[in-house]
Parts: C-alpha cells; sequence; structure tokens
C-alpha cells in the first residue's frame, strides 16, 4: 500500500511556476491563537478509503508490545481511543495545546504576510486536535522550532506535540512517538532550471547541496552523498534562500516541501524523481500513550471516507492542490495492536 502511494504521487508531482516573495526565516516564538482557523487538514494512507476502526478499552498510558521497528512496519502506531489519559488530563489542565510548528514553509506552516496569521495543511491540523481535546474555540500556543530542535521539544516538553512535516521512521520512534500518517511525501532534488543537475545521482558531484539539520534529507546525503559537498541549516528554507544568494547549486528535501519552495521562486524546479518514502506523522514524547491514542482517533475522524467531502480533501484542496495537483485521497492507518 505504501509503494502504491508513493507511486501516485511521484506521478503527478510536476515543477510549480508560480511566483511569489519568499519569506524571511523567523526566530522561535511564542503565538497564542483562538479557534478553529480557516481550512481543515488529516491522515491516512494514500488513496484508499480507510478501514473500519474499533474503538478499545485502554488503561492510561498502555502500550501493548509491538514488533521491532522495520522500514515495512514504520508506520504503524497505536489504535485510537477517546479515553482520557495523563498526557491528555495535563493538556485539559492547563487549558491549551502547545504545539510545535514550522512559520516559514509556504502551504503547510507559515505565517500569512497579509494578516500575519499562521497558516498551512500542518497548522489546520493541529487546530482540529486542539478543538477535540479542548473544545469549540480552543486556546492554541504555537511555537515555531527549527527541524533539528523536534525531538528536544517534545522530549523536554517544551510542546506537548510538534505538527510539521516530520517523517516517521525507525530511529526518530526510538525518541518519540508517532500518530498514523497524515501524508505521504519522499525526498528530491531541487535545483535551478537551468542547472545540469538531473536528479539524486552522480549529478550532484562537486556541487554544494543544502538540506536541514536533523531532517530526512540530511541522513540520505550521510549515507550516500554522491560527490556533493553538503551543507545544513536550521531551518529547511534557509536552503531555498542559500540557492537564490548562490551559496548552494542544488537542494535534497522532501518533494511535498520542494514543490511549495518552487512555489515561490519560479526559477528552481524539482529534479529527477522522489527516491524515498516519507510519511508524515503527528510526533509526541514516548511516555504520552493516551495522548497518541487520541490523535490517532482525531485522524480517523479527519481522513473520514477519504471522499471530496471528508476535511482532510478539504484541507487539501485549500492549502496543497495547487501545488500538489493529483493528490486522491489521504494515506490509510496502520496500527500496531
Amino acid at each position: 500500500m505504501r509503494a502504491r502511494g508513493l507511486r501516485n504521487l511521484r506521478a503527478v508531482l510536476a515543477p510549480v511556476t508560480a511566483g511569489m516573495c519568499v519569506m524571511a526565516a523567523a526566530a522561535a516564538v511564542l503565538v497564542p491563537a483562538l479557534g478553529g482557523g480557516a481550512g481543515e487538514g488529516g491522515a491516512g494512507r494514500e488513496g484508499a478509503s480507510p478501514p473500519a476502526v474499533t474503538h478499545r478499552a485502554y488503561g492510561p498510558g498502555a502500550a501493548p508490545a509491538v514488533a521491532k521497528c522495520t522500514a515495512q512496519n514504520a508506520a504503524e502506531s497505536l489504535r485510537p481511543s477517546p479515553d482520557d489519559g495523563a498526557a491528555v488530563s495535563r493538556i485539559k489542565e492547563k487549558g491549551q495545546l502547545v504545539v510545535g510548528v514550522d512559520q516559514n514553509t509556504y502551504r503547510w506552516g507559515y505565517r500569512d504576510p497579509v494578516t500575519g496569521k499562521l497558516e498551512g495543511f500542518d497548522i489546520a491540523l493541529a487546530r482540529a486536535v486542539a478543538e477535540d481535546i479542548l473544545g469549540p474555540h480552543p486556546k492554541v500556543v504555537f511555537k515555531a522550532v527549527p527541524t533539528s530542535q523536534r525531538i528536544p521539544a517534545l522530549q523536554r516538553r517544551t510542546v506537548d506535540m510538534v505538527v510539521r512535516t516530520m517523517t516517521i521512521n525507525c530511529a526518530r520512534k526510538e525518541q518519540v512517538a508517532f500518530s498514523t500518517a497524515y501524508f505521504q511525501a519522499g525526498q528530491q532534488v531541487l535545483a535551478p532550471k537551468a542547472s545540469k543537475v538531473r536528479a539524486f545521482d552522480d549529478s550532484l558531484r562537486g556541487k554544494r547541496v543544502c538540506t536541514a539539520a536533523g531532517s530526512t534529507g540530511e541522513s540520505e546525503l550521510s549515507a550516500q552523498r554522491h560527490g556533493a559537498k553538503v551543507l545544513t541549516v536550521p531551518n529547511q528554507l534557509d536552503c531555498l534562500v542559500r540557492l537564490q544568494l548562490g551559496e548552494a547549486d542544488a537542494v535534497v528535501t522532501d518533494n511535498a516541501l520542494a514543490a511549495a519552495q518552487a512555489a515561490q521562486d519560479p526559477a528552481v524546479e524539482l529534479k529527477g524523481r522522489p527516491f524515498t518514502d516519507e510519511p508524515y506523522g503527528v510526533a509526541m514524547n514516548k511516555d504520552d500513550t493516551d495522548l497518541v491514542r487520541r490523535v490517532n482517533k482525531v485522524l480517523e475522524d479527519y481522513r473520514g471516507d477519504g471522499g471530496p467531502d471528508s476535511p482532510w480533501m478539504r484541507a487539501y484542496r485549500t492549502w496543497l492542490q495547487a501545488d500538489l495537483p493529483g493528490i486522491s485521497g489521504p494515506p490509510s492507518p496502520e496500527y500496531s495492536d
């Protein structure tokens, strides 16, 4: 199912040429926000109707033994449950949900230059989780965190969760917990249209390739550089700025993010094809198993039946369709228990 979803996504991705001024990278700040917000988004395995899910009774924090994490089962998560445990109760007692997000990635998590508000696919999903836990017009505190600080922020509990185009993989699951996948992406190369860079191959030899520290792009370049000189930055948007300043020759990042960057700068384009499988999940502290189950319950409702009127599809049309056309539905959930 995962391979089919990735093939579907590869088939529909194309360079985007709509121009837009690049937003400057911003420092991490706490931003109070009220209410549900525009746009709605969700999760599952792409293009398939999600299976019916039976909510089971679990004790607070219950986490059954699961199989060893592998590339084949990495996207599995705990079965959804609406029950409150220690983590959900803690959020209710605070009266607010603190979410680690990006505020510099167009379409996913960015500050609208006109309204000054945080918007995007990830922001809409975070608001949906907050509304489920705290009720109508919840108080949400969005905390901008760099790519490399997503896991430390969860471990130090400076945020309750991270909703920030974060790929689920086994290495990360040793440090934090994940929801089911809410979007399917893949690593790809972004470079100027006139560049001789063709793809993630030896055409990168001798080139300065930028990627975000702590990202899966950095992991892929560590495993195989193709002769490139690797430049790491705190946030992925910094790579587009380096590209525009002539300080980098290419970028390696998720194709979903690369498509958004191409929408901001018509002089660049996606090169080659996606070469990895990148399911995005909501990340939480590893001990907060009741919160994982609650988020998975939200995602179950969010993806609905996968049809055009589901919250996930409405969010897709609002935030992503212009730059990622042709996606027929969310990825289907995978459960470990």
